[in-house]
Formats: structure tokens, C-alpha cells, sequence
């Protein structure tokens, strides 16, 4: 009854149930007697009113019960959180990266994929690391979900028991895009793995554009996209050169996205806003980021012209 898709699912489950279980008997039990109380004691039967002082007996019972039903909740919640930090050792080790607002895993060696490849019936650890805001990472077929925080090291593990397809999801508020942060877990046969990781090409030590990392480590991304879609602020993508209509002292003027343009809007970005955007939610980044550092921005922001 108990047989998930990881060998952590039947712990997860078991509790679950007895929660459920344990609710609905309450939910059933209070209702019955509430309708119970009131045809017998309705006003109507003219039964006379009693007073009550208190019952030792009814006290004692509605301590010890829920005292005995927490424990056992506790009980089982221990028995299927425990073998989540237990993990063997011939475990395979993933990382996991977080970033608004994608995943992607690193295998070592350079070797990065945007879904979870995984072969069947492997123990495989998966270290977590965010290069931003706090994530989390939540397969709901595995039952297992923990939180991908900033400097902080974290690790699930689980063994995957059936081949197929299963939902990777990022369980934490992470900014206006997080419902979109979702990719796929692929359970494979061992061979097939074994395949798949040697044709994926070594990517990962080739190293963002300057420009794009004090993008992402600022948070600039959070509220300014990179493929048009509109945030809070405006896209960066074909920004560069483009012509404006800002607010500047009350007045709607045209303005070009130049470099003297881009280096006042990180430095003052509420002399020039753009038409359509609010005032205030951007503040000034003077403190944050050098002129070196702007420049290294603008020229990252210039490779987005065309696209």
C-alpha cells in the first residue's frame, strides 16, 4: 500500500495516513456528537437545565488521549525523517543549483543538465546550493523536499525505484517567477545513465558573462528578466539602444538606453523610470557595485541587443 516512487516514500506515507486517520475519526466523532447533543437536548423536550462543576475523569481523559496521539504522530514522524540524513555510502553525489528561477545539476567534471538524470534503484545524495535567494527543492513522488539556502549546506538523498518522469518542483517563495521553477527528474536504467552522462558535453567550466553574474548576485534578476518578460522592472533583453519614454522631473521625454542612461538608472533609478513602471522599488545601487562593475553590467546588457 506504502510503495512509492523512493524508499523514503513509505515512511512520508505511513505518517501521513495516521494524521489522516486520526482526523478524520475526531472530525467524524465531535460531528456525530454535536448532532447527537442537539435533537436530545433540544428545548423543545423541555428537559430541565444542569449545572456542572467539573469531572477529574474528563480532564484526565482529554489530556492523556491527545498526549498518547502526539507521541505516536511523533513516532512515526521520527521513523520516516530519520533515514533522510542517514545516507549510504556508495550514494552517488548531485549538486543541485538553485537560481531565479531554474535548476540545473552538476555531476562533476563540467557536467551540467538542466532535468535530473538519475538511473533506477542507485542511492544518489543531492548537495544543494542557491546563488541567490532561498530555494527548495521538492520531488513530491520521492517525498523528500529541503530547503536550498544562500551559504548554507544542505543535502536530501533518496534511491529511485521506477523508471519514468517525475516533477521537480521549488517549494519556497522565491520571487514573481517561482511558479515556474520546475523541471523533470528522469529515472533511467543504469546502462541508459551510464549513456547519457558520457554524451553530456562538459559545460560547466565555462563561466557567465561578468556582467551576468553581478546580475544574478546583486538580485537584479528578480526584478528585471532576461527573456522580455515583464517584472517589476523592465526587461533586459533589447534594452541597450533602445528608446524610452521616461518620467524625468514630471515630464514624458524620449530617452535612449545608452550608457550614460544605464549608469544614472543603477546609480539614481528614479530621476529617469521609465513610463509604465512604479517609483521607489528600485533603489540605488552607489554603495553596491563600483563603476567598474556598472560598466561590466552595461557591456553584459549590450550582448542582449539583438536577441
Amino acid at each position: 500500500m506504502f510503495e512509492g516512487a523512493s524508499n523514503l516514500a513509505g515512511g512520508v506515507d505511513r505518517t501521513f495516513m495516521l494524521i489522516l486517520g486520526i482526523a478524520i475519526f475526531f472530525i467524524v466523532g465531535i460531528t456525530t456528537f454535536m448532532i447527537w447533543t442537539v435533537i436530545r437536548y433540544n428545548r423543545n423536550k423541555n428537559q430541565p437545565a444542569k449545572q456542572f462543576t467539573g469531572s477529574v475523569t474528563l480532564e484526565i481523559i482529554w489530556t492523556v488521549i491527545p498526549s498518547i496521539l502526539v507521541m505516536l504522530i511523533f513516532v512515526y514522524g521520527w521513523k520516516g525523517y530519520a533515514p533522510m540524513r542517514k545516507v549510504p555510502a556508495d550514494a552517488m553525489n548531485v549538486t543541485a543549483i538553485a537560481r531565479m528561477w531554474e535548476w540545473s545539476f552538476d555531476y562533476g567534471n563540467g557536467k551540467l543538465s538542466k532535468i535530473l538524470v538519475l538511473p533506477v534503484d542507485k542511492a544518489v545524495k543531492m548537495n544543494l546550493h542557491s546563488v541567490d535567494v532561498n530555494h527548495g527543492l521538492f520531488i513530491p513522488a520521492f517525498r523528500v523536499k529541503e530547503d536550498v539556502v544562500p551559504g548554507y549546506k544542505n543535502y536530501l538523498w533518496f534511491i529511485p525505484k521506477f523508471k519514468g518522469d517525475y516533477d521537480v518542483l521549488c517549494s519556497d517563495y522565491c520571487g514573481l517567477q517561482h511558479s515556474g521553477m520546475n523541471t523533470k527528474a528522469r529515472i533511467v536504467a543504469e546502462g541508459d545513465f551510464a549513456k547519457w552522462l558520457d554524451s553530456l558535453p562538459a559545460t560547466g567550466n565555462i563561466p557567465d558573462h561578468e556582467g551576468l553574474t553581478l546580475l544574478k548576485n546583486t538580485g537584479c534578476v528578480a526584478c528585471h528578466s532576461l527573456d522580455g518578460a515583464k517584472l517589476v522592472g523592465p526587461t533586459f533583453k533589447g534594452v541597450y539602444g533602445k528608446k524610452h519614454v521616461v518620467i524625468s522631473n514630471g515630464q514624458e521625454i524620449n530617452m535612449e538606453s545608452n550608457d550614460a542612461y544605464l549608469l544614472s538608472s543603477v546609480i539614481d533609478p528614479n530621476k529617469d523610470l521609465v513610463k509604465g513602471f512604479n517609483k521607489g522599488l528600485m533603489q540605488s545601487y552607489r554603495e553596491k557595485l563600483t563603476d567598474a562593475q556598472i560598466a561590466q553590467i552595461i557591456d553584459y546588457l549590450k550582448t542582449l541587443a539583438d536577441k
